[in-house]
């Protein structure tokens, strides 16, 4: 019987530690401009958390670190500098990344003149 307990209290232990273990790294979104107030909102099935020039992500997803979801950020907060969890977007990835926030300011310039 302690045998038993002792076995079940060792595959308890073993599974929390493999747990951290593969546990995601958060992704991070460096803004070109800092904002004004934070911001929180959900985006590649993970909770961004925005606050002065950066958006984090601390608990990611495999979905997390794409450009569909830096699209995303970059549509609640304008155009991203980086974007980056072990790894860092290359430039061309960067640009496909925030296309769409250019084109909504272009497009907001174009409407306040």
């Amino acid at each position: 019987m302690k045998l038993h307990t002792l076995a079940a209290a060792c595959a308890a232990l073993l599974s929390l530690s493999a747990t951290a273990a593969f546990a995601s790294d958060p992704v991070t979104a460096k803004l070109a401009q800092p904002l004004a107030q934070p911001v929180k909102f959900i985006a590649g099935g993970a909770i961004f958390v925005c606050e002065a020039d950066a958006c984090v992500a601390r608990a990611a997803t495999s979905n997390t670190y794409s450009v569909d979801t830096c699209k995303t950020v970059a549509a609640k907060v304008g155009p991203i500098a980086a974007f980056s969890d072990t790894r860092t977007f290359t430039a061309e990835r960067l640009t496909a990344c925030n296309a769409s926030a250019v084109a909504k300011a272009k497009a907001g310039e174009v409407a306040q003149k």
